[in-house]
């Protein structure tokens, strides 16, 4: 095959990867679509939390997840509602419609958006065997509690986001993500991803007003396209599913590399090296 029609094949591949790592997302958008045409016996958010829930359960029952990841998207889940109950507290969007299920103005279904989020991120890491060099957890853990916080404080303390976003290039200086697609290895800048799924996640932003998930002020009157400014704010609030997943998952290899390789191999297995302390080809 030529250089052409290989890079071609690894494309598809590699979409066809981030496709099935978009599973569960594409299971809630797709009801959160459906729900806005088809007559419903109870409210539409209280429809949307039952529909969340058995899709956790199908995917759990059909291991298109394991137990761990369910658990994992719970996690997401809380944190997602936390961040939504002080949000719209402040103003920052609403949820128009009437529901059973809505605590402080947030129907429950919303957790299940970022739980979408960590979902992907969970998948995307097992279907693309992913592994990073270089990766500093404790800084970068650090920085996104200070990510979360600013999305909370900056209505009332200075918005230091740009700060933060300089801060998380130089966190991430050097830190790369290594990802399989075929049998070929790849890598990229840790940073570039979070931009990346930061763009994405932007475009499905859109897609989701449109849905009515939720309403920001300026949409009151109609629908029009979310601020572009929301583009960067997702490529940093990824940070802190990214920093979750990536805890989550170190810990789990540990475990692993304990029950089965020898004394030494864990700290050289967690950053993507061979026991011996050779980076693998990518």
């Amino acid at each position: 095959m030529g250089g052409v029609g290989h890079a071609l094949a690894q494309l598809l591949r590699f979409a066809w990867l981030e496709a099935r790592a978009c599973a569960f997302a594409v299971v809630i958008f797709a009801g959160l679509a459906l729900s806005t045409v088809l007559p419903l016996p109870i409210a539409r958010y209280d429809a949307l939390l039952v529909y969340g829930v058995l899709a956790t359960v199908a995917f759990w029952a059909l291991r298109l997840e394991t137990g761990r990841e369910v658990l994992g998207t719970l996690a997401f889940h809380v944190v997602g509602l936390v961040f939504e109950v002080l949000k719209v507290r402040l103003g920052s969007w609403s949820y128009p419609e009437d529901a059973l299920t809505k605590v402080a103005g947030v129907p429950l279904y919303s957790g299940f958006m970022y739980a979408a989020v960590g979902s992907y991120i969970a998948r995307a890491w097992r279907l693309l065997d992913l592994r990073l060099t270089a990766y500093r957890p404790v800084a970068t853990a650090v920085l996104a509690a200070a990510i979360y916080a600013n999305f909370l404080t900056h209505h009332v303390l200075p918005d230091v986001r740009l700060l933060l976003a300089l801060l998380l290039v130089a966190v991430t200086w050097r830190t790369w993500v290594h990802y399989t697609v075929g049998e070929h290895r790849y890598r990229m800048p840790l940073a570039v991803s979070f931009v990346l799924i930061g763009f994405f996640l932007w475009l499905a932003e859109n897609v989701s007003t449109v849905f009515q998930a939720w309403q920001y002020p300026d949409q009151a009157d109609g629908w029009s396209m979310v601020h572009v400014g929301k583009f960067g704010s997702w490529a940093l609030l990824v940070v802190v599913s990214f920093v979750l997943v990536a805890n989550w998952k170190t810990s789990h290899l540990r475990d692993e590399t304990l029950r089965h390789s020898p004394p030494g191999a864990l700290a050289d297995e967690a950053v993507g090296r061979s026991p011996r302390g050779r980076r693998r080809a990518d």
